[in-house]
This record gives structure tokens, C-alpha cells and sequence, in this order.
């Protein structure tokens, strides 16, 4: 469920309507529902009130201070992945003993940050980097308190790129491996083992791989526990629970959640979760407008020309479809009923031919200035932007009820060479 909602034709944003915010705020813009983010992160948490949990939000999919702010005051962690995002974590108020550090390349000095701030634990994925763990909290004279991410070798039977839990993948050590390292780290007196990890990838439709890699995971838990770790507590399923961009037909937060906890009611453990896609994906949208259409020729290939609807948002704004041919709903901000469709590749002005945000995509006739919503946005959306091509990124813009807010301001030029120098010598 979401907060973005046609009535009378006309596009709103919980009680905004979206035409109004690309008015006074500019187009391209991402929007989210603060409402959205609310009732995702309920819903979820809900879902697990029966059993010890600690819900860490995975700050990758959407880091933005607000979005961040508003899941704080909700009760939720963090799970990060760099220095960067243990620092928008805390700045936005999430308590440090409620982060959780993954990655498979944490640098020293990104472990010191984060030590020295007290996170919940480390996520291990390598014997190099148990090593560096322990030479850093060596440093600091403080104990680190970890868990290895295990590879339990669970194909989620999603996309390749977003896929992690398989032998083939970059993430983690196999059960054996993370079983030797665990013998070992008990001998060292700054490695505090308090948690066994995995995660095995995003935007997963199916339960059962959930359900099998947490079989495993279990399977070590208790070995361990009985090896003496008496201070093993924390079990980290990971996140990657799928939303609905188009025809998947996910599981709901509450189906997922039986199907865990019939698996983990018998543990002494509290059972750490990092969703990140189900809170923030279908909470934001990235609004857009449309600069010209055009329509080549027929080619031998095809008895029909090809239309393109070129917009002002391209692939250094959203890249999943480019990246991933990711498919997202695309609709005009104001529709038009009763009008025959027309079958075009929604493009960009980027310099390259892989930057589209549909193709072959029926939609109704548009004409030069007209506002075109793309769904389902707000997880890997922005985070991912760029400036190639010296465009300034997108503003972003945060709902609440009746009134919005910049919650980040558009880039101007000046911004794309603030960093940089020209020396004296040239």
C-alpha cells in the first residue's frame, strides 16, 4: 500500500498534489510519503512483535536525513555499509547500539568510526577482515563486538547483480570457514563474537529461500552455542524482501514473518532483520517532465516507426532500468481517460543509448510539458544518482499530510565543481 493516489485525474502525494510540487520545486524530483514510510515500517515491525527483534533499516536503499529521521523516531536500527552511512545514521538521530556495520570492504578507519561509537556488532565477511577488526579494537583498547556473514550458498532466484548468497558471490564465507574463524576469534580478546549473519540477496518473491538459509544459519547458531559462546546472541537474517513494481506477487511482511518464526521460536536469540526496498520502494516516486516526442521512420526490422517520449530524468537519475532492466510503472501526473495508447521508449537526454526508463512501454499521447510520475522509487533511486554527464542531481522532496518539504535542494553548477581545482601552473 501507498500514499500516491489518483482523484479526479489528478495525481496527489498523501494530500499534495504532485503537479503542485514540480511546479514550485522544478522537475526531475523524487517525492516521498511520509505516510508510506510509516505504515511499511509498522507493518513490518508488527509483524515480528512476538519474538526478541531488532528491525535495522537498510540505510543503502535510501539515505536521505529525513527518511532516516522519521524511521528513528519509528524505533528502527540501521544496517550500514560505510563510513558515510554510519554518519547519516547517527545524524539523523538512529541510537548507535542499534547499527549494524556490513560489507565486504570496511577500511580501518572506517571500523575505528564505528567502534568508536559503540555500533551492536560488525558483520564479518572475510578472514582479512576478522584480522583488521582485531588489530583496530587492538588500537583502541576496546573489545569488537562481530558476527560472520555466512554464505549459505541459497540461490534467491532473483536478479544476478542483487544476488549474494551463492558460492559464485562476493559476500560472506562458506559455514565451515566461518566456524574455524569463529574457534579462532574466541582466543583473541579483542573479537567479541555476539551474533552469526547472512544475507542472501534483494527483491526476492519466494519464501522458501528465507526459509532455507535460515535453516542453515540455525544449524551454526546452535553449534556454536554449544561450543561455549555464551555471549552468542544476535541471529542476522539479513533483509531483501521483495515489493510489486509490476506483476511480482511478493509475500506480505506478515507471511514472511510466520514462515521465519516457525523456524526461530525455539532459539535463544534475538532475531536481527535489514529491510530495506519493502519500507522505502513503492514510498517514493520520481516525477518527471517531458521535453519533446519524436517518431523515426520504419526500419527493415519493423513495419512501425519507433516513438520516443524524452523527458528531462535520465539514467544518472534512475538507473535500474538501464542497470538492471528493471521494469517501473510510468503514468501521467494527469490523466487522460478514454484515449487510445501509444507504444514508445520513454528516454532520457543522456549521451548514451542504454539510458531509457521504459521501452516499448504503452502509455497515452503526451505532448512537450506535460508531467510524467515514475512508481516505485524510493528504494535505489537516488542513492544511486550521478552527475555524468555534469548534471546536477534531483531535488528531493518529503510529504507529510498537507504539506511538503525540500528535504534535499536541487544542485546547481556551481555544485559540480565545488570540489575542484584548477592549478595555478596551467
Amino acid at each position: 500500500m501507498h500514499h500516491f493516489v489518483y482523484r479526479q485525474g489528478e495525481l496527489f502525494a498523501e494530500e499534495v498534489p504532485v503537479s503542485r510540487i514540480a511546479e514550485e520545486v522544478g522537475t526531475p524530483v523524487y517525492i516521498y510519503s511520509a505516510a508510506t514510510l510509516r505504515r511499511h515500517y509498522r507493518v513490518f515491525d508488527e509483524a515480528f512483535s512476538d519474538l526478541p527483534h531488532l528491525v535495522c533499516y537498510s540505510v543503502k536503499a535510501n539515505s536521505n536525513l529525513a527518511v532516516l529521521r522519521l524511521l528513528a523516531r519509528e524505533g528502527a536500527g540501521a544496517d550500514i555499509v560505510s563510513g558515510g552511512e554510519l554518519f547519516r545514521a547517527l545524524r539523523a538521530g538512529i541510537p548507535p547500539e542499534r547499527i549494524v556495520f556490513s560489507g565486504v570492504g570496511k577500511t580501518e578507519r572506517e571500523m575505528e568510526e564505528a567502534l568508536s561509537a559503540g555500533i551492536l556488532m560488525f558483520n564479518v565477511e572475510s578472514l582479512g577482515e576478522l584480522e583488521a577488526l582485531s588489530r583496530v579494537a587492538r588500537r583502541l583498547g576496546r573489545p569488537a563486538p562481530f558476527s560472520i556473514r555466512v554464505n549459505p550458498d541459497v540461490d534467491p532466484r532473483t536478479h544476478p547483480y542483487i544476488s549474494t548468497g551463492l558460492k559464485k558471490n562476493k559476500f560472506g564465507l562458506p559455514e565451515e570457514v566461518a566456524y574455524r574463524a569463529y574457534l579462532r576469534a574466541k582466543e583473541d580478546p579483542y573479537l567479541r563474537p555476539v551474533g552469526v549473519d547472512c544475507h542472501i540477496g534483494s527483491q526476492l518473491t519466494e519464501l522458501s529461500p528465507f526459509v532455507e538459509a535460515l535453516r542453515r544459519l540455525k544449524g551454526l547458531y546452535l553449534r556454536l552455542r554449544e561450543e561455549g559462546f555464551e555471549e552468542l546472541r544476535y541471529l542476522d537474517l539479513g533483509g531483501g524482501l521483495g515489493i510489486v513494481y509490476g506483476e511480482e506477487e511478493p509475500p506480505p511482511p506478515a507471511a514472511y514473518a510466520e514462515a521465519i518464526k516457525r523456524e526461530f521460536r525455539d532459539l535463544d536469540a534475538v532475531l536481527v532483520l535489514e529491510p530495506g526496498r519493502v519500507i522505502a520502494g513503492n514510498a517514493g516516486i520520481l516525477v518527471t517532465r517531458v521535453l519533446y516526442v519524436k517518431t523515426n521512420p520504419p526500419s527493415g526490422e519493423s513495419s512501425e516507426g519507433r516513438t520516443f517520449v524524452i523527458v528531462d530524468a535520465g539514467m544518472n537519475d534512475l538507473i535500474r532500468p538501464t542497470l538492471y532492466q528493471a521494469y517501473h510503472r510510468i503514468s501521467p501526473v494527469r490523466e487522460r481517460p478514454g484515449i487510445e495508447s501509444i507504444r514508445a521508449d520513454v528516454v532520457g537526454p543522456i549521451c548514451e543509448s542504454g539510458d531509457f526508463l521504459a521501452r516499448e512501454r504503452r502509455l497515452p499521447p503526451v505532448s512537450p510539458g506535460d508531467l510524467l510520475c515514475v512508481f516505485s522509487a524510493g528504494a535505489y533511486g537516488f542513492v544511486m544518482a550521478s552527475n555524468y554527464n555534469s548534471r546536477p542531481r534531483a531535488a528531493e522532496v518529503l510529504v507529510d499530510g498537507e504539506r511538503y518539504f525540500v528535504v534535499r535542494k536541487r544542485e546547481d553548477y556551481e555544485d559540480l565543481v565545488r570540489l575542484e581545482e584548477i592549478p595555478d601552473e596551467l
